[in-house]
């Protein structure tokens, strides 16, 4: 039995946080979705020139969601 692959989709998004010591956003009606990539390093490279260019405000952070494990949940997990 051949079992189908995922494609390895991740999200990239961020906002501003209500305070540094959890993830509520001040305002998710805000949020900068960034994109859905292929994979994780085409992920990874949006996220890191989105955090660069937030580096003076500390209450932004910018998050990568792996969206296939969500779309299946029986995939494992890499």
């Amino acid at each position: 039995m051949s079992k189908t692959s995922t494609q390895p989709l991740h999200i990239v998004f961020g906002g501003e946080l209500e305070q540094l010591e959890n993830i509520n956003f001040k305002n998710t009606d805000k949020l900068d979705i960034i994109g859905i990539f292929a994979d994780y390093h085409q992920a990874y490279d949006a996220w890191k020139s989105a955090a660069q260019s937030t580096v003076d405000n500390a209450m932004m952070r910018y998050f990568i969601v792996p969206l296939h494990y969500y779309l299946d949940p029986t995939a494992e997990q890499e």
